[in-house]
């Protein structure tokens, strides 16, 4: 039996699982922090990594509690409706609960004695998940463009977002608020139009309805 303990812990701006991006770079402004545990907290454990643009993270779905009791999953992009083994897709529930997600590398912070801590974003994780390894993403190997990708093929489409609520909201949180909500992060099966939805987005409670041509915001509040 193997034992795997966290090398870092990737702080984001997605308080709730609710209205993170199903995938990376979906929502390009979507911030995070990945600050290490004390005994991989020394600058020779990154030397050389801010000549990478971008990285994978080898991290856990932590807050799926429950190992799965069925082989089968329901894949959002399917519109939640027709089954795939789990090994086809790329669903949270699942054993061992481990994820693979590439982020861009802003910037590397070697000050202060949470250092070395790296900022990316593109970020689809919500915030306090486990790090588990960091590896370079290499284009000429990691890159195939003739690669199938059966029902997950190209990107969700996205909608517009409206604001209907004055808001104090730093123009950096709004558009990770608009380029998350632009995602439809509700359940395709609901098809109530008067439903309320709310999640917590870089500090902020968002309120909003599906409106006729895409989102309506409805409130924006800081959260204490």
């Amino acid at each position: 039996m193997h034992t795997l303990n966290p090398i870092a812990t990737l702080r984001t701006c997605y308080t709730d699982k609710f209205g993170v991006p199903r995938q990376s770079g979906l929502a390009s402004s979507a911030w995070g922090v990945i600050e290490f545990e004390p005994s991989y907290r020394r600058e020779e454990a990154v030397r050389g990594i801010e000549d990478f643009s971008h990285l994978w993270l080898i991290t856990q779905f932590h807050l799926v509690e429950e190992e799965p009791k069925t082989l089968m999953v329901r894949p959002p992009k399917l519109g939640g409706n027709e089954r795939k083994g789990v090994f086809a897709t790329r669903s949270p529930f699942r054993p061992n609960r481990l994820a693979l997600t590439v982020v861009k590398l802003d910037r590397v912070d070697l000050e202060g004695e949470l250092a070395p801590r790296l900022f990316v974003s593109g970020v689809d994780l919500v915030d306090g998940t486990p790090v588990f390894d960091i590896k370079p993403y290499v284009r000429y190997a990691d890159s195939i463009p003739e690669a199938r990708s059966s029902f997950a093929d190209k990107a969700p489409p996205t909608v517009p977002v409206e604001w209907e609520c004055e808001s104090a909201v730093p123009a950096e949180v709004r558009e990770v608020i608009a380029q998350s909500l632009s995602l439809q992060p509700q359940p395709a099966y609901h098809e109530d139009a008067m439903r309320e939805y709310a999640t917590e987005i870089g500090g902020w409670r968002v309120r909003w309805v599906i409106a006729k041509n895409g989102v309506c915001v409805r409130s924006c509040e800081k959260v204490d």
